[in-house]
């Protein structure tokens, strides 16, 4: 048995939120077609806040274990391989490519570290993945190896949706229609690698954030920031629409503030490629700025993900709408491979929580206090 130490999270009896334990964990001998790795950093992810409070599951109950260790973006060093594994070495620094579980093309179906039963996420001092989970950083890349950490689910998301989305804005509005259309977004670091892709592309971008912090942080990767204080009140309810008058003056009034900020930054072109990746609050005032043949493109559902559309003007407006979640393997691979070869990376992280400091930045991250787009925490800082 392999011996290590694990932050995990423990079955609920009730709905209540989880809470992260500190505990010695063993895990099973190297099998043949198994790689044992230390973590060295780790990025937090959005699923391992979802997975904290118990929604929308209970992932120890979905995966019908009694403790889990959650952590699936981050960099890790091979320490072991197993007989079958030929093209990794004991040394090697690796990406972690999270892919759980596939359908028969090979697109995502379950998450390693968050819904895939029996594995062991970057929450722990060891673990042991498949090598087709593993991109290995080529020695002379010039990358950070704190950069790579937030790669494994952000960028190479981003990698996957942009490609459908783009892809599908091109299919309506050729090059000579719109050489240089307009993308924009809310969300988070997925988002924001879409707009560092979509700018390598030709477009214009922009994002909106709503601390100074984050808005400094588009503006130093080179994209318009817009300030989502400016219109506070887009916080879209149907319900209270109808019944709370003064909730409908505050929304109506941030929305047109909202739709004038979209104007002005266009020069009246309006939004090509929107991506959405806050959800319900919003989604009526995305429509709303996306011009003719515009995509409205989502990987998540950060607010809420029940949304109503109008369909006569979706397909008057000939409005596409791209969802796509994770990546198959090839496209993690090709993401990964790309970055290695380009400066398509997050920016040097400035801050990063130590091993005994995670539950505090798991508290903070869950409480909407953590202003980096990629919160890194460090496992085995030593092996870097």
């Amino acid at each position: 048995m392999i011996r290590t130490q694990a932050w995990v999270i423990r079955r609920g009896v009730d709905a209540s939120p989880a809470a992260l334990q500190l505990e010695e964990l063993e895990l099973s001998e190297l099998q043949a077609d198994e790689v044992l790795v230390a973590p060295i950093y780790g990025c937090w992810e959005g699923n391992m806040s979802h997975a904290m409070r118990r929604k929308p599951v209970d992932i120890c109950r979905l995966r019908l274990e009694d403790r889990v260790v959650l952590g699936n973006s981050g960099v890790v060093r091979v320490l072991a391989t197993g007989r079958d594994i030929g093209d990794l070495q004991e040394g090697d620094a690796c990406v972690l490519m999270p892919i759980g579980a596939t359908d028969k093309h090979g697109y995502l179906t379950r998450v390693f570290g968050y819904d895939t039963p029996g594995t062991v996420g970057l929450l722990a001092k060891r673990t042991k993945t498949k090598r087709q989970q593993l991109f290995r950083i080529p020695p002379d890349c010039p990358h950070d190896l704190k950069q790579w950490a937030a790669t494994s689910i952000r960028y190479a998301t981003a990698w996957d949706n942009w490609k459908v989305a783009f892809g599908t804005y091109r299919l309506q509005m050729s090059e000579a229609d719109d050489p240089a259309p307009w993308v924009w977004g809310w969300g988070g670091g997925v988002v924001l690698a879409t707009l560092q892709l979509a700018a390598r592309a030709g477009c214009q971008v922009a994002m909106i954030a709503s601390s100074d912090a984050r808005l400094a942080q588009i503006e130093a990767s080179g994209i318009v920031p817009v300030d989502r204080r400016n219109f506070a009140d887009l916080q879209f309810d149907a319900a209270r629409l109808d019944s709370d008058q003064a909730y409908r003056e505050r929304y109506l009034r941030s929305e047109r503030t909202f739709l004038r900020e979209v104007n002005r930054i266009t020069d009246g072109r309006k939004v090509a490629v929107f991506v959405d990746n806050i959800g319900t609050p919003v989604y009526r005032a995305t429509m709303r700025a996306l011009a003719r043949q515009g995509v409205i493109t989502t990987t998540g559902w950060d607010r809420g993900g029940l949304l109503t559309t109008q369909r006569i003007e979706a397909c008057m407006n000939r409005h596409q709408h791209v969802c796509t979640h994770g990546v198959r393997v090839s496209e993690g691979m090709a993401a990964c491979d790309y970055m290695a070869k380009s400066d398509w990376v997050p920016p040097m992280p400035t801050d990063i929580t130590t091993w005994d400091e995670i539950p505090k930045l798991a508290e903070r991250f869950g409480n909407g206090e953590v202003d980096s787009y990629f919160p890194l925490f460090e496992v085995n800082p030593e092996l870097a």
